[in-house]
């Protein structure tokens, strides 16, 4: 049996929701390793002058602990 852990991140992007995402992926990376999947548990975005200026994203990312197996 496989144990994962999950942890949640804010990340924003001037590109859209799905880049928001990423980086939220990308960063969490950059500390934990085994990343399996990620869940956006909501989105919202900034607004100036009737613009959209920045998209932001709350993610739940799901990754194996070490020493765990895929099973």
């Amino acid at each position: 049996m496989s144990m994962l852990k999950v942890i949640e991140v804010l990340a924003e992007s001037d590109k859209g929701f799905e880049d928001a995402a990423q980086n939220a992926v990308t960063q969490a990376s950059q500390s934990v390793r085994n990343v399996k999947s990620v869940y956006v548990k909501e989105m919202n975005a900034a607004v100036e002058n009737g613009q959209i200026t920045s998209y932001r994203v709350n993610v739940k990312i799901s990754f194996q602990l070490d020493g765990q197996d895929a099973g």
